[in-house]
């Protein structure tokens, strides 16, 4: 049993970029969505920071507008989300949406990043 709260405190403490990473793994060997791991992933992170309740803990990222190149975002909600390409499409048209709800803040502001480097324009909360 002490083996599995050592690797459940090691999933907390990932950092996004393992997460990432984990995904990616999980993905690729497999077969599962990434966007399922990195739910339960951050969900566990959300868990742990009980003591901070002043603090903000869960974010969700919501997608303003896609900006200039659209498809380019709708293919970066595609693999972010797991979601299939008619549903990004549709997530990304029905701008604003919430891309993803729920997450750690280190998780949130790396997808911030990643959709507005590919041109959206993106809001936290």
């Amino acid at each position: 049993m002490a083996d599995l709260k050592e690797f459940a405190e090691q999933l907390v403490n990932l950092t996004v970029k393992e997460v990432n990473e984990l995904a990616d793994i999980l993905k690729e060997e497999y077969g599962i969505e990434p966007a399922a791991a990195a739910v339960a992933v951050a969900g566990g992170a959300a868990a742990g920071g009980e003591d901070a309740e002043e603090e903000q803990t869960e974010f969700d990222v919501i997608l303003k507008a896609p900006g200039g190149s659209k498809l380019a975002v709708v293919k970066l909600v595609k693999e972010l989300t797991g979601l299939g390409l008619k549903d990004a499409k549709e997530l990304v048209d029905g701008a604003p949406k919430a891309v993803k709800e729920g997450i750690a803040k280190d998780e949130a502001e790396a997808l911030k990043t990643q959709l507005e480097e590919a041109g959206a324009e993106v809001e936290l909360k």
